[in-house]
């Protein structure tokens, strides 16, 4: 006999929407830009702590928690964009967790007083989300791709993607 199993109340609270418009990515993705660039220029630790808090946040649950996610599915795609392009989920959190990793070094490297290092990451997040932004290109999936197909990532995770 098989069992329904219902997402716990935690699992609901940190699940990740799958799928997601793709224009929503971008468009968090040019929102991402701006704050990077703001930090490169001020370089100070608490900016790039900002930037890596927002990572987190769509991480732990996508737009719902994320200023910027909730501003790009809320107010601008629907108002402004005006698309829908619906892929899968899973490879956009990893990308979002990729960018986590990204801004989190640059958090470190900043506290250690490596200001240009901090510089340097951030530099390379911003141009993965250039590629996102500007020609929805996500590196991150592409990464995903690969460590699905060697293995890594096991197929259940994003049936979708074996395709």
């Amino acid at each position: 006999m098989a069992v329904d199993r219902q997402p716990s109340g935690w699992q609901r609270a940190f699940a990740f929407p799958n799928p997601v418009n793709d224009y929503a990515a971008r468009t968090t993705a040019g929102l991402v830009i701006v704050l990077a660039i703001a930090a490169i220029v001020v370089n100070q630790w608490w900016l790039y702590a900002i930037l890596a808090l927002g990572f987190a946040l769509r991480v732990a649950g996508g737009p719902r928690y994320s200023p910027f996610g909730r501003l790009a599915v809320h107010v601008i795609v629907p108002n402004v964009v005006k698309k829908e392009k619906i892929v899968p989920g899973p490879p956009k959190r990893f990308a979002q967790t990729v960018g986590l990793a990204f801004s989190t070094t640059a958090v470190i490297l900043s506290l250690l007083d490596f200001g240009l290092a901090a510089q340097i990451v951030v530099g390379a997040l911003i141009a993965a989300a250039f590629l996102e932004f500007a020609f929805g290109f996500c590196l991150g999936c592409v990464v995903f791709g690969y460590l699905q197909k060697a293995g890594v990532i096991p197929d259940s995770v994003c049936e979708a993607c074996v395709r």
